[in-house]
């Protein structure tokens, strides 16, 4: 089926700003809050937020077939489990009720008034109950920059990082949307020189830049998906901050991997960008050596242009920019990463979460944690108030934004942002 939606003509009766992240050949999926107090599934073009629910009972998506409650949801996963097919359907008629040419809805004021809202009128939502949040590690630059650190340069990556996407399973039920604050965690950690583990905030508390991808349901118990097929099942794309906390991280780390360092928070955009609307900036991937086994192998355009920058605001002080990295640095790619998933026959549901991993590239401007950026804390960072940081202050805000850039259109995710919250007291029995 054609992707009709991506046209790089089409042009909307709606006002898009020539520099906004949501053009018409966008059309991201999202849930909101109306300004009276409905959640439904929608989509934005520019400034403005849609109510599908609305615009599916008021006729606009005919012969198109949907149930009568697909819009009228609190989450996308049903509308994601419909599959393919649904989406591109679904994406066209969006493009053809929204062009310039098309009058239907543009010249029904009455219908403009329930469907069309402006962003500063909703509410964004968690757009995806997420049942399994898989959290990869696919950066080479980002894996031995961390291995230099912790380990030593001549063995910065353990002998099966080329083999394999290697991953963990992440905490799905601390996952946020854009906008929500971040409470410092609490935790135990080593001090330099000490014997023993003290209890109290984190003092290392760091960003990693990373995408996500949501799925759709794949595949039953048992079953594996082929590479040449992971791509169908990946609805779209968000953009991803897995929060750290590099001090509970050190010490707690050996000998299982991430939990308490990372289960606080990791924060999504609210904007869930398809695949279908990523197809215009497919890139070549990392030349991959050795060559993976046959069950990752695959061929073609495997990643995607999407540049990420990174910024940092200090309370009441302007952001500073703090790094620019690029998707298409990661070595292993989604198609790679889903087939490893189920390989061994783990199933995969509507709107499961896969985190890309760090995003490092080549540069020390390219990194995508604070944790490289400062090097350990050794080479702060300095904000445009001349205040610096080794790592993140209580009432920081980072800010992350991402967008596939060609001459005649772009396609961005907005932003995902978090703000640093003092840590809660407790009181411990000792």
């Amino acid at each position: 089926m054609k992707i009709t939606a991506n046209n790089p003509e089409r042009k909307s009766w709606l006002d898009v700003d020539t520099d906004s992240d949501f053009p018409i050949q966008n059309i991201p999926f999202g849930v909101f809050l109306t300004k009276d107090d409905i959640t439904t599934i929608g989509t934005r073009i520019g400034d403005y937020a849609i109510d599908l629910a609305a615009l599916h009972q008021l006729g606009y998506f005919e012969g198109i077939p949907l149930t009568d409650d697909i819009f009228m949801q609190d989450t996308l996963n049903d509308f994601i489990a419909d599959g393919r097919t649904t989406w591109r359907l679904v994406r066209n008629r969006i493009a053809e009720v929204f062009d310039e040419e098309n009058d239907k809805l543009k010249n029904n004021a009455g219908h403009r008034e329930i469907i069309i809202f402006k962003m500063s009128e909703i509410e964004m939502l968690l757009p995806v109950s997420i049942g399994d949040y898989t959290d990869f590690y696919s950066s080479k630059e980002h894996a031995t920059n961390v291995g230099t650190m912790f380990r030593d340069p001549e063995n910065a990556l353990l002998p099966n990082w080329l083999h394999i996407p290697v991953g963990y399973h992440g905490r799905a039920s601390s996952v946020v949307v854009s906008g929500t604050k971040i409470r410092r965690p609490l935790g135990q950690t080593l001090p330099q020189g000490a014997s023993k583990p003290v209890f109290g905030p984190s003092k290392l508390v760091d960003f990693e830049v990373e995408m996500g991808f949501i799925t759709t349901d794949a595949n039953d118990l048992g079953k594996v998906i082929p590479i040449e097929e992971a791509r169908t099942n990946i609805f779209g794309m968000v953009l991803l901050n897995d929060w750290s906390a590099r001090d509970i991280q050190k010490w707690e780390y050996v000998p299982l991997g991430p939990f308490l360092a990372k289960s606080f928070a990791t924060t999504i955009s609210a904007w869930v960008v398809t695949l279908d609307a990523l197809e215009p900036f497919r890139a070549n991937g990392v030349i991959q050596d050795p060559k993976p086994m046959p069950y990752l192998q695959e061929d073609g355009l495997t990643t995607y242009d999407i540049r990420i920058e990174t910024f940092i605001k200090p309370k009441k002080q302007q952001e500073t920019l703090v790094s620019k990295t690029n998707f298409s640095y990661l070595y292993w790619s989604i198609s790679q990463q889903l087939a490893h998933q189920t390989v061994n026959g783990c199933n995969v549901r509507s709107g499961d979460l896969y985190g890309s991993g760090t995003i490092s590239g080549p540069d020390k401007n390219s990194y995508g944690s604070m944790l490289e950026l400062t090097w350990k804390g050794t080479k702060p960072l300095v904000m445009s108030d001349g205040s610096e940081r080794k790592f993140l202050h209580d009432g920081d805000t980072v800010i992350m934004r991402g967008f596939c850039q060609k001459d005649t259109f772009r396609i961005g995710f907005g932003e995902c942002t978090g703000r640093i919250k003092k840590a809660r007291k407790l009181e411990l029995d000792h």
